[in-house]
């Protein structure tokens, strides 16, 4: 497993339905999010990107898609080990919407992951290895339950010391994506799923 995310999602309603339908981004309101998340940066065009390669843009490079019912911003500055601490200009973007943080890196097989409604934070996850829980606020959600009571467990060879995890923190990571999203980055792909190449977003460098 290989991917690595930082992204937030503003929804209005389902997501998947709206990403399914490949809309094309309102570039005015898409710079103008980026500008109200980044106050502090001068922002200079960028060729835009996708969903598919620019879900965790690194070296002052951000991205958002501001479509019909739903935004999406990319940006290193949600990686964030506890996603109860993300900055409050983040959490009152979404002004009456669900808001998404989903986080990943698999060098250091880390996930995390937290939904706000109404601007309360509802569920945060964090876990890593080396770390254990980093972070747990509220209920698990439905598709966790499985990986909590052992349904996926990490295959590890006889002589190596025991996973800390009853389930691979990546793996959580990408059933989230696919129950929150609908779409994978690694694992099985379904008929119905986007093409997350055509989910044009517009990208700029902070400087």
């Amino acid at each position: 497993m290989g991917a690595k995310t930082w992204m937030l999602m503003y929804a209005d309603g389902d997501i998947a339905s709206v990403l399914r339908s490949h809309p094309q981004p309102d570039r005015d309101a898409s710079r103008a999010v980026l500008e109200r998340l980044h106050p502090e940066a001068r922002l200079s065009p960028l060729e835009d990107g996708n969903l598919a390669e620019d879900a965790n843009p690194r070296d002052g490079k951000v991205y958002a898609g501001v479509y019909p019912g739903l935004t999406v911003v990319t940006t290193e500055d949600v990686a964030l080990d506890y996603p109860s601490r993300l900055p409050q200009r983040f959490v009152d973007e979404a002004q009456g919407r669900t808001l998404y943080l989903h986080a990943m890196h698999s060098v250091v097989d880390w996930f995390a992951y937290a939904i706000w409604v109404d601007g309360v934070l509802r569920r945060s996850l964090s876990l890593a290895p080396e770390d254990g829980i980093i972070e747990n606020i509220g209920a698990q959600l439905d598709f966790e339950k499985p990986y909590w009571a052992g349904e996926h467990p990490v295959e590890v060879d006889e002589d190596d010391p025991p996973y800390p995890f009853v389930f691979h923190p990546l793996e959580l990571g990408e059933e989230a994506l696919r129950h929150l999203f609908g779409f994978n980055y690694e694992g099985w792909v379904q008929d119905d799923d986007p093409d997350l190449f055509e989910l044009v977003l517009v990208g700029y460098r902070r400087s």
